[in-house]
């Protein structure tokens, strides 16, 4: 049986999380010999569904702020011994694991480089496992993507401990390589997979419509601020672009399903609600366990410009308007203006959202109706065949992983290190090591190196 440990970023929303999970379920899906452990932040992982030969590791949350301020979540602890325990953690769980191929979300090193132990400690097993680091199409705006990948050292960590870098996007929208000026040795390890179709089974359109009370018949405009945490103004504007058409004695033509999000928090969203409440043409929910079902059932989409939402839209060729989030990151507001400029959806920036853009924008799609344009039309999603091809091809390697020979720089001879590796108990070396990291990230102790 094959083993594959997935590392997914969890700090803001549930995007990685989702992602990363439906990377692992068309995985498993696709080889009956494979076991998936996932090792991940988020608080909401409990409430996916798992798929069989795959278990989950749930780490203490970490959080972000909408201005990028690291904090935890939940713990009584301070934010550096968070770390320390996550650490150890999935070192402890690595180990134990012992798997064929990382599959790490987004940073080489994980959050605050609290992959390093895990990745130094199986570098000196007998069979270092391979290495691919998964990043969206798009992390942000390219001279800040550039300046965060410089701050971190995150290429030195490419080289020392990846061996490739799956690209879940396409380089004719954003060329990660030419954008973020990647060097030689990491741009040759760049795979372009594709954008991650949602092919999952979704209910039928007549069975959603029921389920939330909608005529057979009536045009719906779903809008959606994914998890929800940073979506309410786009929410609000259409609560009160219905209002104001109601006061004026015009109602919208369509019916619009609002859904908050399970992040967004409480009391914004019954503020939304109570509003919502009066609006005859409103349904509002605060989560739904099928999207895909909301979206295939919608005339038109309104919603943010994360990855996950836009690649369903792009699955189901649904015409969509899309607001982006502009903080902490602009990756939204990228993404939102290379695909509006190919053609697949309309985008309006977060600070031309108004009643009167939004209704124009909306209006527009409808026009367009169920014919997508061209570019939409086709637009390939083959991303999943993508990671799936590439990872299959990693375990299949022969030969030492990138990360077979990084060490501890402790000054200790090549020889005088095996022995000692060689006569250390697991216990042993767990301590060591997890002493080590935490030298290391309070200043102090060996630095990593070659």
């Amino acid at each position: 049986m094959k083993r594959i440990l997935v590392y997914s970023h969890d700090t803001y929303g549930l995007g990685n999380i989702r992602r990363m999970l439906e990377i692992t379920r068309h995985l498993v899906d696709s080889d009956a010999q494979l076991s998936v452990l996932v090792v991940t932040g988020s608080p909401m992982i409990q409430a996916f569904r798992i798929p069989e030969r795959v278990d989950y590791i749930k780490l203490p949350c970490v959080s972000r702020s909408e201005r990028g301020a690291a904090g935890v979540k939940t713990l009584a602890l301070d934010y550096a011994s968070t770390i320390r325990m996550r650490a150890n953690m999935i070192l402890m769980a690595a180990l134990d694991f012992a798997p064929d191929l990382i599959l790490v979300d987004k940073k080489p090193l994980g959050i605050d480089d609290e992959l390093e132990p895990m990745l130094d400690a199986l570098s000196r097993g007998p069979r270092a496992p391979r290495v691919a680091l998964l990043l969206r199409d798009i992390l942000d705006e390219p001279a800040r993507t550039r300046r965060q990948w410089q701050q971190g050292r995150y290429h030195e960590a490419i080289e020392r401990h990846v061996d490739s870098i799956l690209v879940v996007g396409e380089a004719s929208v954003f060329d990660v390589v030419r954008e973020y000026d990647f060097p030689p040795a990491s741009a040759a390890k760049v795979r372009y997979c594709g954008y991650l179709a949602r092919p999952g089974a979704h209910a039928p359109a007549e069975r959603v419509r029921a389920d939330l009370d909608l005529p057979a018949q009536a045009p719906l405009v779903l809008v959606t601020a994914g998890g929800g945490a940073d979506g309410h103004r786009l929410l609000q504007t259409h609560l009160d672009l219905v209002a104001s058409a109601d006061a004026a004695g015009a109602p919208l033509p369509f019916r619009s399903l609002l859904i908050t999000g399970p992040e967004m928090p409480p009391g914004l969203r019954s503020d939304l609600r109570r509003q919502a409440d009066l609006l005859p043409s409103v349904v509002l929910r605060e989560f739904t366990a099928d999207m895909l079902g909301c979206m295939n059932t919608a005339d038109v989409v309104v919603c943010m410009g994360g990855y996950n939402t836009v690649c369903e839209l792009l699955t189901l060729r649904k015409p969509a308007v899309v607001v982006p989030r502009v903080e902490p990151s602009l990756e939204q507001a990228v993404r939102a203006d290379r695909m509006q400029r190919a053609g697949l959806f309309s985008a309006i920036h977060p600070d031309q959202l108004n009643e009167e853009t939004l209704l124009r924008a909306i209006t527009a799609q409808f026009q367009q109706g169920q014919r997508p344009s061209s570019a939409l039309a086709r637009f390939e999603m083959r991303g999943l065949a993508g990671v799936e091809a590439q990872t299959a091809a990693l375990i299949a390697q022969d030969g030492p992983a990138t990360g077979s020979g990084w060490r501890v720089d402790d000054g200790m001879a090549d020889e005088e290190r095996l022995a000692q590796s060689e006569a250390l108990s697991l216990d042993t070396a767990l301590q060591a090591l997890t002493r080590g990291f935490a030298r290391s990230r309070l200043g102090g102790g060996p630095a990593y190196a070659w």
